[in-house]
């Protein structure tokens, strides 16, 4: 019943919609008709008319739809022609017919615009064109397919046929299909409707053809057994490749149906023993058809899809079969390049073409699959057993070559150099990626990887020389057209080598100490040096120093690094390698490269890296006690005066961001050096221990402020953003340094901790009023060069630290050595902190006048107000006779005083003022 209703359904719709074409065909003949009566009676219609074919083209359409268009073409021109060349009589003639009338669309093409109504009428029809004509198309050709499957099952069911006679009337009825197909192509319903060229009916009934045909061969085989698989696999071969060349005429979608049953063939037809050769040289002709016909029509993502159909059998195929036959993986990956390099790739172009337009994407697939097997090759253990690493190494020069020859083929170097890097990665111990250490071997994703091999070492040595003898030819080469595609080939020429000397070097070196490795370096060095300079010269303009060199020169400088830390110990190491920061500093006397100064500044950083791994240098254990003189003041000094010197070498040539950079580390590690120092000397030798005491944290803080002085003063030679805010961090840090440090944490007040014997030179002296003088002067530096609220700061910090250390040196007079205040408070002590505290605030209150600064007078009024409190609540209670007496006259005095000075300050503004007035 159910069955019935949609059968109805769709027979009423199919009345419907071919009703619906009929009118629109009658309206069609009605509008040409109208138009060559215009034309007979002289009206200009050419243009109009050409407009509107035109229009009804424009969309893509397979190429008969276009063939068809053209022969429309062809037949409308001598038409009008013969029209034209009519004789005068013929115009009277056609005006006594009479005139049919036009359609909206007839009067736009004949006026050449489109008016209102007909654009919305246009919008009206559209979901009737949809439906009507692509939707009925495709949903027409699903449900043919369908349908001659239904067939077969019904037939099986109940049992009206035999098996053969089943599957004689499915094979026929897919043979009509795809013939039905043909015969519309050829000579019927050429031209597809405006804006359906994507429901060409005879691409969708070959489509359906041959999705019954596949549906036929496989039941043959798989239900009844009447073919073999040999036969079966043949045939559906066959018919997969067929398809594919019959898109040729019916378009890519068919290309990919096609493609799709060629590929899932191999899975559909199952074998006793199944033989690998069969199967790769079917794909192998099936991925060749493929590029034959993707190359004719430019079909990138049929090529795409091809490639990555061959790429998932072959990795299915070296991870399922037990017994891997190494030729079988090698032969499909060959075809794979040489499908890319010469059919899909070749004749596209030289080199201008090239260089415009980039690489090939379709290339990122086969790169990823062909890569991706001559890692399980290398690495698998079954696999490494079988044939050892040479065929690994081999598929991966293969992409080497590939992408050598054919530029556009770029993806190829990439994948080949990231499965190089993997691999030797993978054997540097101990493995960091799911390592079992019990049994030598490494995991990768769940597969066992081999570890080093006798053949590995050569490997590598031969990879390495590859890569750089590619990458710098191909670098030179691209140098002047292609920066990008240069610049790729030049990292790679000096990735891959570096990332193998280091995996070489782990697993087989002296990691202590090997001077083998190190000449390797060495001559790393100099060959990349070598290979950037000739890029440089093969430029455009020569010796500009563009990406590509700046890869071959950074190579080198990391050569150089692997070469100090190869041939010397780890504190030769750190000093050399601040040296080097010279070497790319001087040679921008005789190139201009901007990569020079920025290999400087990346000495600075590898410096700095190397200190952190190690602040000691040379290591704790042969670090000496001896106070200055050791390895720590060349092994932050030597640097530091390196860093300077190359600064100034690039201020004299390049003048640029990275001198800037320089001049800074020369300050960081001058810094540095007597901090390191420092904590050397106040913890005997020891600097990676122990906790910080005030004087350490004081000797801090003064090179903080001492940093944020000296960035300061090199911004204001050369201005720039990072100085700016460099030094406004530094003066930041050091106000932190001292409100938690200082006033908090390490407070003697709080810690009881000794201040020395000494009576003014001594730990209040360090931690207090030194910090007071160099926050004060660098506030006053500051004040006219930073924003106001950063001056300021560092003068009421100034302030408090003079607060501090007055008080606590009170206390200290009073206490002796320690001045905890567990230790209580006497009343001549209570009286001595009231005095100390309005002469600070008389002091204040002079400097704030002095130095016009409105922050110090603030300070003073606090800290004056804060004595008062003290006086009249504190000192009243807690002195007695003569002392509470002093202490109030002392406050009375000093705040009358005050009040005589502010009187005469603002007596003195008013005369100026006055005289002012005066001379106006």
């Amino acid at each position: 019943m159910f069955e019935s209703l949609i059968g109805a359904v769709v027979v009423v719709v199919l009345f419907v919609l071919v009703l619906r074409q009929q009118g629109r065909i009658s309206l069609i003949e009605r509008e040409l008709g109208a138009l060559r009566s215009l034309v007979l009676s002289g009206v200009n219609v050419a243009a109009p008319a050409a407009k509107a074919v035109e229009a009804a083209v424009n969309d893509s359409v397979p190429a008969d739809a276009a063939q068809a268009t053209t022969a429309i073409a062809d037949i409308a021109s001598p038409t009008v022609a013969e029209v034209a060349q009519a004789p005068a009589a013929a115009p009277e003639a056609a005006t006594s017919e009479p005139m049919p009338e036009l359609s909206a669309a007839a009067k736009a093409a004949l006026t050449g615009s489109a008016p209102a109504a007909t654009a919305k009428a246009a919008r009206q029809s559209e979901v009737e064109t949809a439906l009507g004509t692509r939707w009925a198309v495709w949903v027409g050709g699903i449900a043919l397919a369908l349908g001659g499957l239904f067939l077969i099952r019904y037939t099986i069911e109940a049992g009206i046929f035999g098996p053969e006679v089943r599957l004689a009337l499915a094979a026929l009825l897919g043979l009509v299909l795809i013939g039905g197909g043909e015969f519309i192509r050829r000579t019927g319903f050429k031209v597809p409707v405006e804006g359906v060229a994507g429901a060409y009916i005879p691409a969708i009934l070959t489509a359906a053809g041959a999705f019954i045909l596949f549906g036929t061969v496989y039941a043959a085989h798989a239900v009844y057994g009447f073919v073999g698989p040999a036969f079966a696999f043949t045939v559906l071969g066959a018919i997969g490749v067929a398809t594919i060349v019959a898109a040729l005429v019916h378009g890519q979608a068919l290309a990919g149906i096609g493609l799709v049953g060629s590929m899932a063939t191999p899975a559909l037809v199952s074998s006793q023993a199944p033989n690998p050769w069969a199967l790769f040289i079917y794909l192998a002709i099936v991925l060749a058809a493929t590029a034959v016909i993707a190359r004719m029509r430019d079909w990138k993502f049929l090529i795409a899809a091809a490639f990555f159909g061959t790429g998932a059998w072959t990795i299915a195929y070296m991870m399922a079969a037990p017994g891997t036959d190494l030729a079988v993986i090698l032969f499909i990956d060959a075809v794979t390049l040489a499908v890319l390099a010469f059919i899909w790739l070749g004749s596209r172009g030289g080199e201008a073409e090239t260089a415009r337009n980039g690489f090939d994407w379709p290339s990122i697939v086969p790169g990823v699959f062909v890569a991706f097997s001559a890692l399980g090759l290398s690495v698998d253990t079954t696999l490494v057993a079988a044939g050892g690493a040479l065929p690994g190494a081999t598929v991966l020069v293969a992409l080497v070559a590939t992408a050598l020859y054919m530029p556009r083929a770029l993806p190829l170097l990439h994948a080949a150099g990231v499965v190089s890097v993997m691999i030797y990665l993978g054997i540097i111990p101990p493995a960091t990626i799911g390592s079992d250490i019990s049994q030598g071997n490494i995991g990768f994703d769940g597969m066992p990887v081999a570890a080093g091999n006798p053949w590995t070492l050569r490997i590598g040595i031969g990879l390495g020389l590859v890569f750089i003898g590619a990458g710098f030819w191909a670098a030179r080469r691209f140098a002047a057209t292609a920066q990008v595609r240069a610049a790729c080939w030049a990292a790679w020429g000096v990735a891959a080598p570096l990332v193998i000397l280091l995996a070489l070097w782990f697993a087989y070196g002296n990691l202590d100490r090997d001077l083998a490795y190190a000449a390797v370096a060495a001559l790393l060095v100099v060959v990349f040096a070598a290979g950037g300079e000739g890029i440089a010269r093969a430029e455009q303009p020569p010796l500009k120093g563009d990406i590509a060199v700046s890869f071959a020169l950074c190579g080198s400088a990391l050569a150089g690094l692997l070469m100090l830390h190869m041939a010397f110990g780890s504190g030769w190491t750190t000093l050399l390698a601040g040296v080097a920061a010279v070497v790319p500093a001087l040679a921008t006397r005789w190139r201009s490269y901007p990569v020079l100064g920025w290999i400087s500044v990346g000495a600075v950083v590898a410096v700095l890296g190397r200190i952190a791994f190690d602040p000691t240098i040379v290591g704790a254990e042969f670090l000496t006690k001896t106070p200055v003189f050791n390895w720590l003041l060349p092994g932050y000094g030597v640097p530091a005066l390196a860093f300077g010197f190359a600064a100034w070498q690039l201020a004299r040539t390049t003048n640029g961001r990275p001198r800037l950079a320089m001049e800074a580390g020369a300050a960081l590690f001058a810094l540095l050096t007597v901090a390191m120092l420092v904590r050397h000397a106040m913890h005997g030798g020891i600097i990676d221990t122990g906790t910080v005491t005030l004087a350490e944290q004081a000797i801090y803080t003064l090179i903080a402020i001492g940093a944020g002085a000296i960035l300061v003063a090199i911004d204001m030679r050369s201005p720039s953003s990072v100085l700016r805010y460099g030094s406004m961090a530094a003066g930041v840090v050091s106000v932190a340094f001292i409100v938690f440090q200082h006033f908090l944490v390490l407070n003697p007040l709080f810690t009881d901790e000794s201040t020395g014997q000494i009576p003014v030179f001594n730990l209040l002296f360090l931690a207090y009023l030194l910090p007071a003088i160099a926050a004060g002067g660098l506030a006053l530096y500051a004040r006219d060069k930073r924003p106001p609220w950063y001056a300021q700061m560092l003068a009421v910090v100034a302030a408090l630290l003079v607060f501090a250390y007055a008080t606590l040196s009170v206390r200290r007079v009073f206490k002796g050595e320690f001045i905890g205040l567990w230790s209580g408070l006497g009343q001549l002590e209570t009286y001595t902190y009231s005095a100390l505290w309005l002469v600070i605030g008389v002091v204040l209150l002079t400097a704030g006048v002095w130095l016009k600064s409105q922050v110090l007078r603030i300070a003073s009024a606090a800290l004056i107000a804060i004595a008062v409190v003290k006086v009249f609540l504190f000192d009243m209670s807690e002195l007695e006779g003569v002392l509470r007496a002093l202490s109030f006259i002392g406050l009375g005095a000093v705040l009358i005083g005050i009040g005589l000075f502010y009187q005469r300050l603002l007596t003195r503004a008013a005369r100026e003022v006055d005289k002012d007035k005066q001379e106006q």
